[in-house]
């Protein structure tokens, strides 16, 4: 046990010391408390985005040159505490200590990426139809970004929704979710120190209503929210009744396909870490494994042998592989869908009793079910825990249409060494990344994220794409 953090606002440059009242406990042991917490009203949401709007045309109008040194800075102190700040994640959020300090070392790479995009962003010369008359585009800032963030990742998300926005000039109030606000709030004092200028970055923390507050404020000129589909949909239409640009990422329910001619122990490995790793509380997370009739049996057993085999335990035990659910509530869920999946005519083959370890914590053993149908709801409603289901096809054909049979795609992912097959999924897989002998959970900081279907709106996160939500273009015609 350690010492309870005290977490405030963060406008306009300056923490507010308000009243704290709400509190974090710690999932692996509920007798820790985290953090004490403000809960913020309207007041201070109008606060932040005042504050946002008035830095808003020095910041963009800055050197990228100085936005770049920001990044790069805050890059850099990341990576330097990745100790300290993985050990908060991992005692906040429940994650292993390898996976926190994991965590916060993308969050790191990721300000750094941006800090070199901040300096590549980029316009065309174009050739005009009348003799005399030039074009150019070029991009600009577009003005305060309302950034509301999950729980599941505290410190990748955050950076990789910030870190653009302030990279090309935009000013930013972020929501944390109210799971994991001392992990964003520790992002959010090193950019201080790294010199974001007052206003150009402010932190509110609150329940939900302090998200609404933001998605409904006249002055956010967007919003760019990861959570789940019913808040996102609310999300949506409260930034499109005021035409405001809006960005969702809104979960999976991932395929993972495994087809006669897989390698067995690779299927197990990809299989294994795709749904049970970082407590499945992935939106990547494999949690529909859709196995050929040939290899079921024998896929399930092996893959059953190694779930029972996971050690659920604190999350700063180093000999722990799966560490608590991130609350009460979500433990319960996990638990409620392996009932459901009973009552449906599921087979548990491993798991799926309830644990009690030494200190009083939020765990779930991880729990394979076998002879399911696709139109069970374990099959068609996100978990969001270490449970995984499986489903029995007769060939790849079958395999493809069940993939593809559900209203999320956000990845998919398929075993099999044949390239013809490999070629073809990742052709017709309804999903917005595709992975092949890989697991769907895992993907890389500099590339674009996003789903299809209900699991994402809007433009892609991360990487390249980037510049295209967080910049609008400006199209200039001259004469000479």
């Amino acid at each position: 046990m350690t010492e309870t953090l005290n977490l405030n606002h963060l406008i306009n440059g300056e923490r507010l010391n308000v009243a704290r009242s709400g509190e974090r406990l710690n999932p692996s042991d509920t007798n820790d408390r985290v953090a004490t917490m403000p809960d913020a009203g309207q007041a201070e949401v109008d606060a932040a985005v005042a504050a946002a709007r008035a830095a808003f045309p020095a910041w963009s109008e800055a050197s990228p040159e100085a936005r770049s040194d920001m990044l790069d800075r805050a890059g850099t102190l990341v990576m330097e505490r990745r100790e300290t700040l993985g050990r908060l994640l991992s005692r906040e959020e429940g994650k292993t200590l390898a996976e926190g300090i994991g965590e916060t070392v993308r969050a790191g790479r990721i300000l750094k990426y941006f800090a070199g995009e901040a300096l590549r962003v980029h316009g065309q010369n174009l050739s005009s139809v009348r003799p005399g008359v030039e074009i150019q585009t070029y991009r600009q800032a577009v003005g305060v970004y309302g950034l509301i963030t999950p729980w599941n990742f505290p410190i990748a998300i955050p950076a990789w929704k910030a870190a653009p926005a302030l990279a090309f000039g935009n000013t930013v109030v972020m929501k944390p979710a109210g799971l994991t606000p001392a992990t964003a709030s520790a992002l959010a004092d090193i950019l201080v120190e790294a010199g974001v200028p007052k206003g150009v970055f402010n932190l509110v923390i609150g329940r939900g209503s302090v998200g609404q507050a933001i998605v409904d404020h006249r002055d956010v000129d967007a919003i760019s929210f990861t959570g789940s589909q019913g808040v996102g949909a609310g999300v949506a239409l409260g930034a499109i009744k005021r035409q405001a640009r809006v960005q969702l990422e809104m979960g999976g329910k991932n395929p993972l396909i495994i087809l006669d001619d897989a390698d067995l122990d690779r299927a197990v490995m990809v299989a294994l870490d795709g749904s049970y790793y970082a407590t499945g509380q992935r939106c990547t997370a494999s949690s529909r494994l859709i196995v050929t009739d040939a290899v079921h049996d024998k896929f399930v057993a092996a893959l059953a042998d190694k779930v029972a085999s996971l050690r659920v335990g604190a999350a700063l035990d180093a000999t722990t592989q799966v560490g608590p659910a991130v609350s009460e509530d979500q433990m319960e869920t996990s638990y409620k869908y392996i009932d459901i999946a009973r009552e449906g005519g599921g087979r548990v083959v491993a798991g799926g009793d309830r644990l009690s370890l030494a200190t009083p914590g939020w765990y779930v053993q991880p729990t394979l079910i076998a002879d399911t149908d696709p139109s069970m709801r374990i099959n068609t409603e996100e978990v969001f825990g270490p449970v995984a289901s499986t489903i029995r096809v007769k060939d790849y054909e079958e395999a493809l249409s069940v993939a593809n049979s559900t209203e999320f795609g956000l990845a998919a992912g398929i075993v099999t060494t044949s390239l013809k097959h490999a070629r073809d999924f990742q052709r017709r897989a309804k999903a917005g990344m595709t992975m092949v002998n890989l697991p769907t959970a895992g993907v890389d900081y500099h590339v674009p994220f996003g789903g299809t279907k209900r699991s994402s709106y809007g433009a892609r996160e991360q990487g390249f794409a980037a510049v295209e939500f967080f910049t609008q273009t400006k199209t200039s015609y001259s004469w000479s």
